[in-house]
């Protein structure tokens, strides 16, 4: 039996996810953060630094705007995000203070890991094992369209 060589990339893809996704977690909850989980942080990746609309995050995440607006809901409640009040009956979703802090300090210990994988004497080169991680992205995609 032949191994499928995209059987392992989806494995191993779906475990890096996983592996980094909980590293960024559990190093934000150790700097304060303790409402940083993986789907926390998820969440507010898709958003913008600036303003956001519920039905264009959904758009983004392929979720419904009725999932954003109780996630949103949440991230209030946590205090990462704030409502505003937009044009029409759209609110405009800005992330607060602390928002802007968490995801300041997961950009810095995404750095951080990348100090760490750049300076291991094993990887050769992360930056074109990226760039052919997304010609195979686009190839794959190509499929689907």
């Amino acid at each position: 039996m032949v191994e499928s060589l995209s059987l392992n990339l989806v494995m191993i893809s779906s475990r890096m996810n996983h592996l980094i996704s909980e590293h960024l977690a559990n190093t934000l909850t150790n700097k304060g953060f303790p409402a940083a989980t993986s789907s926390t942080l998820n969440f507010l990746s898709a958003l913008e630094c600036d303003v956001n609309y519920g039905s264009e995050i959904a758009r983004k995440l392929g979720v419904s705007r009725q999932m954003v607006a109780k996630t949103v809901k949440e991230m209030v409640r946590l205090g990462y995000l704030e409502q505003l009040d937009g044009v029409g009956k759209q609110k405009q979703i800005v992330f607060t203070e602390l928002g802007e802090q968490l995801m300041a300090s997961a950009r810095q210990t995404l750095a951080e890991l990348d100090d760490l994988l750049l300076n291991e004497p094993s990887i050769n080169n992360l930056t074109n094992t990226i760039n052919e991680l997304r010609t195979v992205q686009k190839i794959v995609s190509e499929l689907i369209d």
